[in-house]
């Protein structure tokens, strides 16, 4: 079973699980996490499908289904400025803000040997996941750098 647990502190430092743009390699990882974090290693998000978006994807809660990513980790002193950039990067106003295009929430991630973690990742908002529910196109696979 999935969990998705919002923490008391909506700044805990927890590891990040990325699956597009942010991940190693691609653009935003570049301009956004170089530097900053201390690891990046190979994860995947239970419950999760990709869908195609304007250049970058989005994951929505979706049971059964698997999203392929990264976890990473703040380096230290790195995780106040990191999280408020990456909250500007996915439109994240905060807990439940009607203008938010993601929304960041805590969710169990898994690492390569299956160990469970618990990581901020940034899904659709609940408007926009409805949206792609309906007629969005879903990446096959849940991965991002493999779609066609």
């Amino acid at each position: 079973m999935t969990s998705v647990v919002r923490p008391q502190d909506p700044t805990a430092p927890l590891p990040f699980f990325v699956y597009g743009t942010l991940r190693p390699g691609e653009v935003n990882h570049d301009l956004f996490l170089r530097g900053r974090t201390v690891a990046e290693e190979p994860a995947s998000l239970p419950d999760a499908a990709l869908y195609e978006g304007p250049g970058y994807p989005y994951a929505v809660h979706s049971p059964g289904s698997l999203v392929v990513g990264e976890l990473i980790t703040a380096a230290p002193g790195e995780y106040g400025e990191l999280v408020a950039a990456l909250d500007v990067l996915e439109e994240y106003g905060g807990p439940d803000r009607p203008g938010n295009i993601y929304d960041r929430i805590a969710r169990e991630a898994l690492r390569a040997d299956g160990s469970p973690v618990r990581a901020w990742v940034y899904l659709a908002s609940l408007l926009l996941a409805r949206d792609l529910r309906e007629s969005g196109t879903e990446i096959p696979g849940g991965d991002w750098l493999k779609k066609t």
